[in-house]
């Protein structure tokens, strides 16, 4: 078996102004690293220059107010997170995010907005390895009926309760365990390397995608459906997050994600 499970690792999230990742601003990020020595948090709040809507302060906590009183500069503050994690890829620590492609193409948009390296730059190719305990949930417990918030996988794996679930550093912390929980769960997936688990997210992310997308046809649902492409998305750029429609970056799709929770949620 391959070392992996046991670390390191290094947990990334995201609470946002709203859902359009060409518009929207990050307003609070962690970074959470968790190895043999035990687990440690660093967290921002940054002013994001613009107003944060109620709906969205009413999740993570972090008005308006707040942020312009207790926030850093943006370029400051992304600039100190696309380093963290491009010192992390550089030493081969993967890192891990739930829904992961959002927060990563979020990040991206935010330093091209601000004038700073994006993470492909700095890294030379995209982040790798990334694992998403949404990706790995989704491919191997397919027949499972329900949601898949973080939330709902915290129950189903018997991490803590979902119900907390509201902040970047909390959600951070969650979904490691719960990759934890994945990890000692099925034996073939920790049993990968690195590199041939990054791949396998790839393939399933994209199987499930696109099962999605032919589901939807055949309802004659419109919108084309979730993004094929994982950890970052192939498509066009559209809008998201809760109770708004969207999705990503410079390319990303249109249709039917939601806010939930704290975290974003395919509604075919």
């Amino acid at each position: 078996m391959t070392s992996w499970p046991h670390g390191p690792f290094l947990g990334f999230d995201t609470e946002t102004t709203g859902v359009d990742v060409d518009h929207d601003r990050i307003v609070t990020a962690a970074l959470v690293r968790r190895d043999a020595t035990g687990t440690s948090v660093r967290t921002w709040i940054i002013d994001p220059g613009v107003e944060i809507p109620a709906p969205a302060a009413a999740i993570h906590g972090v008005s308006t107010r707040r942020a312009r009183a207790e926030g850093a500069p943006p370029a400051r503050a992304l600039e100190e997170i696309a380093e963290e994690i491009a010192r992390a890829q550089r030493e081969g620590v993967p890192i891990v995010a739930y829904n992961a492609a959002f927060d990563l193409a979020l990040l991206e948009r935010e330093l091209h907005r601000h004038g700073l390296v994006p993470l492909a730059e700095r890294l030379g190719h995209d982040c790798m390895p990334v694992i998403d305990p949404l990706v790995l949930d989704r491919a191997l417990d397919p027949g499972r009926q329900g949601r898949r918030t973080l939330g709902d996988l915290c129950l189903h794996y018997a991490v803590a309760d979902g119900a907390d679930l509201h902040t970047a550093e909390v959600d951070v912390v969650a979904t490691l365990d719960v990759l934890g929980r994945i990890a000692a769960r099925y034996p073939d997936v920790a049993g990968r390397t690195l590199a041939e688990l990054h791949d396998w997210q790839v393939v399933h992310h994209r199987s499930w995608a696109e099962g999605v997308r032919a589901a939807r046809a055949e309802r004659g649902a419109s919108g084309p459906g979730p993004d094929t492409g994982w950890p970052m998305p192939v498509g066009p750029t559209t809008r998201c997050r809760r109770g708004v429609r969207g999705w990503l970056r410079r390319h990303g799709w249109r249709s039917g994600w939601f806010r939930r929770r704290g975290r974003l949620t395919w509604r075919a």
